[in-house]
């Protein structure tokens, strides 16, 4: 192996003076069996391990300063997956893993300084290869705590689902992000469908579902997906796994019988969550005496789906299978008990924020 390129390329990504040096085997393996790890930090310098040769261990040294506890480990993992390449040995899983939990905690560290933006260092990058642009997707499995999901085998069937490769993230034992390259939207399928046609969050949806029936089929049963928009993850992954948490937390909190989250359903469950408790209280106080009566199983499922479906009240009523005279009866009816026509604009909203206000203030 040529070492001084792997020094060249090294001094390059990490963007600091890396310097080559050799320690006797026996200084070094006392040592670093201290430090239990492929590097070692004295005297200002941290001494990563290269290769023994004969008696000596080749190191390479960078200044401590210059460095991350994440930049570290990531060196620690690049000079070993050089070895590895050297030998001609395919990388383990293991690898893959602890690559993956180099994210898993550099977002954890951008969490606890309270950052909201914040872009991922490049040797994270180039680790994992994320310099194109991905979609990405959360799954949060409502499995036990007890059961161990196995990394390799969730990666596996993704990979078939998507026939494409794709970047897993363990964030928690039971949260994953999945990063899946764009080219996946333009897959299609299924004859009578043109993707040329379809806008971007149709495809997106489309996705989502699909990939929500196969996971809740054949891996982990009941679980929840969220959904971005594609993004260039060495500048917005940490803003994204932020959105698409938020995204989980909006569609559980407001529409407990969805299983997959999409944000742009989502905007104004988003405004309303932002509102403060005491007004939402308030709010909900004054229109109780007109609407909590009227907010009966039936009445709360018609509204649902007429709203859903744009107040069309044609199509509102072939999806509740109704004649259309049945369904403008009971809008009249909502009407006449709480004086809030939904066929207009403004009593519309209101409902529509009534009814997200009281599912949630009914269920706590």
């Amino acid at each position: 192996m040529d070492w001084e390129l792997l020094r060249e390329r090294l001094e390059k990504t990490l963007n600091v003076p890396v310097k080559s040096a050799k320690w006797s085997w026996d200084d070094w393996r006392r040592d670093a069996q201290e430090s239990g790890a492929g590097s070692l930090a004295k005297g200002g310098e941290v001494y990563f391990f290269v290769q023994k040769e004969g008696q000596d261990a080749r190191l390479f040294t960078v200044r401590e300063d210059a460095v991350t506890p994440v930049e570290r480990r990531l060196v620690e993992l690049m000079l070993e997956a050089w070895n590895v390449r050297d030998k001609k040995s395919p990388v383990t899983v293991s690898e893959l893993e602890r690559k993956a939990g180099l994210v898993r905690e550099w977002f954890r560290e951008q969490q606890e300084l309270g950052l909201v933006q914040a872009e991922m260092p490049d040797t994270l990058v180039s680790q994992l290869g994320l310099y194109s642009t991905k979609i990405p997707l959360l799954l949060y499995g409502d499995y036990t705590t007890a059961r161990r999901v196995q990394y390799l085998e969730l990666k596996k069937l993704l990979e078939s689902f998507f026939d494409a490769e794709i970047t897993l993230i363990p964030l928690t034992d039971k949260e994953w992000l999945m990063l899946a390259p764009e080219n996946i939207l333009s897959i299609d399928d299924k004859e009578d469908r043109d993707p040329d046609e379809e806008t971007q969050e149709e495809l997106l949806a489309a996705v989502g579902y699909g990939l929500h029936e196969m996971l809740e089929n054949e891996w982990v049963g009941e679980c929840h997906l969220a959904v971005h928009y594609p993004i260039l993850p060495s500048k917005e992954l940490y803003a994204a796994i932020l959105q698409l948490r938020e995204t989980m937390m909006l569609g559980r909190t407001y529409h407990v019988g969805s299983t997959t989250h999409l944000p742009w359903e989502l905007q104004l469950e988003k405004l309303v969550h932002l509102i403060p408790e005491a007004e939402k209280a308030g709010f909900l106080e004054r229109a109780a005496q007109r609407l909590d009566l009227a907010f009966d199983p039936e009445t709360l499922t018609t509204l649902e789906h007429f709203f859903q479906l744009d107040c069309n009240v044609s199509e509102t009523a072939k999806k509740l299978y109704i004649h259309r005279n049945t369904l403008l009866y009971r809008l009249d009816r909502f009407k006449q008990e709480t004086g809030l026509d939904v066929r207009t604009f403004n009593h519309a909203v209101l409902v529509k924020i009534a009814m997200l206000l009281y599912k949630v203030t009914k269920r706590k």
